[in-house]
């Protein structure tokens, strides 16, 4: 478990997500959260899903950055990628049905950019991470049950994974907390890096 002794700066989470907060919190890092709020394209500018996450994390962690004197800012961005195309957050719920029936029966890719900024420094530390998400195909019915819980509002790809099980989705590849939104495994150790730099 991290602690707050072992952290010589402050860890500014440039996000408001649900899940990545958990996850920081299950891992026992202290952090502040101070959203970005930046505009997100729907599309990937060069066709390429990796380059897609990794700048629009960098975009998010730079809006924060530049407005802090010190501290680590940790921001991130995770979308779906199916048939070359991004697989972002719905717009309302008939959206949110369009996107699982695309996703339905599938395996598709589930990309996370990280980026840490050492505000004093202007250092940066980028990464992208990949996993393999199975949809189990699903019917009609079971569509509609889905988009009556709501669960799909504000997640990219119209869903978040339930643990321990989740009765839809299976990860083949990749780590769970990247699908979650923030690959701990290896923020982990890109957090000891970036200690040797403070």
């Amino acid at each position: 478990m991290a602690t707050e002794s072992h952290f010589p700066f402050r860890l500014i989470l440039a996000s408001n997500s649900w899940g990545r907060k958990w996850l920081l919190e299950q891992a026992g890092y202290p952090f502040e959260v101070k959203p970005s709020n930046i505009d997100e394209p729907t599309e990937a500018r060069l066709g390429d899903c990796r380059h897609y996450v990794g700048e629009l994390a960098w975009l998010k962690a730079e809006a924060v950055a530049l407005k802090e004197p010190d501290g680590l800012v940790i921001a991130a961005d995770t979308v779906g990628w199916l048939h070359g195309r991004v697989i972002g957050k719905p717009d309302d719920e008939a959206h949110a049905g369009r996107i699982i029936k695309s996703l339905s029966g599938t395996v598709h890719e589930l990309w996370t950019g990280v980026c840490l900024w050492h505000c004093p420094t202007n250092w940066q530390l980028c990464w992208q991470e990949r996993s393999l998400v199975r949809m189990k195909a699903l019917s009609d019915a079971e569509i509609t049950a889905y988009l009556k819980t709501r669960k799909w509002e504000g997640c990219s790809g119209a869903y978040s994974i339930e643990f321990p099980h989740d009765p839809y989705l299976t990860i083949e590849e990749g780590s769970t907390s990247n699908v979650v939104g923030l690959p701990m495994e290896s923020l982990a150790k890109a957090l000891e890096w970036m200690k040797t730099i403070s």
